[in-house]
């Protein structure tokens, strides 16, 4: 078992650190408001635990050892950490304001997070939201986002992210639909019925619809009289009788509501755990972003 690390032992790596960089006990002693004995005492206990020398000390001069040049980077580490972790907890503290820059896909944006934001703006009216919506990968940073909402697998691996609720795929149709055709009750059946499918924009490949069957995931691509390319407007076509379509819970959820779309082959449908938020590294005490993340979990 490995010894923690004592309170002392911590002071000698500040000193030594400051020391270091300042090249001299009396200006790390100014630095750090003690006095420059303090400095010597503490370093000079660092070097009979460590067993080695890190200074080379004459009158004028205080110049580090090799040794010490070594342990003076990680010493110099283990302070911008010291100082990271200040930042943050006064980050955490302040207030959230300011422009928050929120990208999402179509769906996601319109059903999901446009609703929120009113309550948030409530919760937090100095943010200013600048939400920007489509279906195209972005660069985070290049493009200025401080948060984004994805669906799919994560693929950049410089960003902080955070998994948010499952969702569930499942197929929808009109009640005229249904009482016109039938319901089926095995995807087999889709054959036999009008569907409406989705052509992806960035790909041109057609949606395959996941199913739950015997056990295991099954992906079938039905025979479609209509194709688009946005979810919504699979939606607003299945709602007008076309036939049957496949949309995630959060976008038909309304619509079920007002009675306008029915689930249809719900035993079959298919969860999904791949909605992410994400947010570059440098956004990761920025208050507004903690705020909004804090409500997107919440709502989720």
């Amino acid at each position: 078992m490995k010894e923690q690390i004592g309170f002392d032992r911590l002071t000698g790596l500040i000193a030594f650190a400051r020391a270091g960089s300042l090249g001299s006990y009396t200006a790390a002693a100014q630095s750090l408001s003690v006095s420059p004995s303090a400095i010597s005492k503490s370093i000079q206990r660092l070097e009979r635990r460590l067993g080695v020398s890190l200074f080379i000390r004459t009158t004028r001069s205080l110049s580090l050892t090799d040794e010490g040049r070594d342990l003076h980077g990680r010493a110099l580490r283990l302070l911008r950490d010291a100082e990271e972790i200040e930042q943050a907890a006064k980050s955490a503290r302040a207030e959230p304001m300011g422009t928050l820059r929120i990208a999402a896909s179509l769906p996601i944006g319109v059903y999901v997070i446009a609703p929120a934001l009113p309550r948030f703006r409530k919760l937090h009216p100095k943010v200013t939201i600048d939400l920007r919506l489509s279906d195209q990968l972005i660069d985070l940073t290049k493009e200025g986002i401080d948060l984004a909402v994805r669906i799919g697998e994560l693929s950049d691996s410089r960003l902080l992210s955070r998994r948010l609720s499952p969702h569930r795929l499942s197929c929808y149709a009109s009640p005229d639909y249904l009482s016109r055709s039938g319901t089926p009750r095995h995807p087999d059946e889709l054959l036999k019925h009008e569907t409406v499918n989705l052509r992806y924009q960035n790909t041109g490949q057609m949606f395959r619809w996941p199913f739950y069957i015997g056990n295991r995931d099954v992906e079938i691509v039905p025979p479609s009289g209509i194709v688009v390319d946005a979810s919504e407007a699979v939606i607003a076509t299945v709602a007008a009788g076309a036939g049957i379509g496949m949309a995630t819970d959060f976008m038909a959820g309304p619509w079920v509501k007002r009675g306008e779309l029915i689930p249809v082959l719900a035993d079959f449908a298919v969860e999904r755990h791949n909605i992410t938020a994400v947010w570059p590294e440098s956004r990761r005490t920025n208050p507004a972003v903690r705020a909004f993340l804090d409500h997107l979990i919440e709502l989720f």
